[in-house]
């Protein structure tokens, strides 16, 4: 994906009052420490991930990195829910509701 769907995905954060309070500077500044409300950041995170599409670690941190400083704890929270799927050094898509 591109940086037009990190946009997307954190302009629909903002946009949810559950979770827009979790944003600042247009970028995720703290993670949820309810799961419920974890869990639905995520969700929105992993919309940036097409399904059926293998992403390299690179890339993935890369996208994961423009919304949140430790991109590797968010690829972390994203695989233990799993919403990405991980093998070989490569990341898919692999739960979550898909948005278009």
């Amino acid at each position: 994906m591109t940086e037009p769907a990190v946009a997307s995905v954190l302009a629909a954060l903002a946009r949810d009052s559950r979770l827009s309070g979790f944003l600042r500077g247009g970028r995720i500044e703290a993670m949820p420490a309810k799961r419920s409300r974890r869990r639905l950041l995520l969700e929105e995170v992993a919309q940036v991930f097409e399904p059926g599409v293998r992403y390299p670690e690179s890339e993935v941190n890369r996208l994961l990195g423009a919304m949140f400083c430790d991109h590797a704890a968010l690829r972390r929270y994203l695989v233990d829910e799993e919403l990405l799927a991980r093998a070989d050094g490569q990341y898919w898509r692999s739960g979550g509701p898909v948005r278009s």
